[in-house]
C-alpha cells in the first residue's frame, strides 16, 4: 500500500481493478465468440452469397449416407459442366428431391443457394451469439445487450430452421 492512500482508498482502487480486469476479459472472450462464429460461417458463406460467376445449378439427390448425399448435377449458368455425381450435406435433403445449388471452385462438392442456403451458411453464426450473450449478461452484465444478442442468435437459428 503507498503510504499516502488509506484503507478505504486502497480497497476502491482493487475493487476497480477488478471490475476493469472482469470487462477487458469477458468483453475478449465474447469478441473471440463472436468471431469464432463468423469464422466458422464464411468457410461456406461467399459461395452462397456471391453467386455471380460462379457454377449454378440444380442436383436430384439419389443416394444419401450419414452425413452427404449425392446425385447428377445439371448447370444452369453458361460455362458449368454437367457431373454425374456431387456431394451435398445431408442437412435438411431428401432423396428424390432437387434443389438449386452452387458448386464449391474445384470440387465436387455442392452448397444449397437460396434463402435457404444463406441462412444454413450463417448457423454457425447464430449460436455464436447464443454464447456470447450468455458471457455478456453474467460476465459484463450488460442485460440489454445480452437479450439483443440471444435474440438475434435466436431469430438467425429459427429462420434458417424454417427454411430447410
Amino acid at each position: 500500500m503507498i503510504p499516502a492512500m488509506s484503507p478505504a482508498t486502497a480497497r476502491t482502487a482493487s475493487v476497480a481493478a477488478l471490475r476493469l480486469g472482469r470487462v477487458v476479459s469477458m468483453g475478449a472472450v465474447a469478441a473471440l465468440l463472436l468471431i469464432a462464429g463468423v469464422w466458422a460461417s464464411w468457410s461456406t458463406a461467399p459461395y452462397v452469397l456471391l453467386t455471380k460467376g460462379r457454377e449454378r445449378g440444380t442436383v436430384e439427390v439419389t443416394a444419401c449416407a450419414r452425413e452427404a448425399c449425392s446425385g447428377p448435377y445439371t448447370p444452369r449458368t453458361p460455362g458449368s459442366t454437367a457431373r454425374a455425381r456431387v456431394e451435398i450435406d445431408s442437412v435438411a435433403v431428401r432423396k428424390g428431391h432437387a434443389y438449386d445449388v452452387v458448386v464449391k471452385p474445384g470440387t465436387d462438392q455442392v452448397l444449397r443457394s437460396g434463402p435457404a442456403g444463406i441462412l444454413y451458411a450463417w448457423a454457425p453464426l447464430g449460436g455464436s451469439l447464443l454464447l456470447a450473450s450468455v458471457v455478456v449478461a453474467g460476465g459484463l452484465r450488460r442485460t440489454r445487450a445480452a437479450w439483443v444478442l440471444a435474440g438475434s442468435g435466436v431469430a438467425l437459428l429459427t429462420a434458417a430452421f424454417l427454411a430447410l
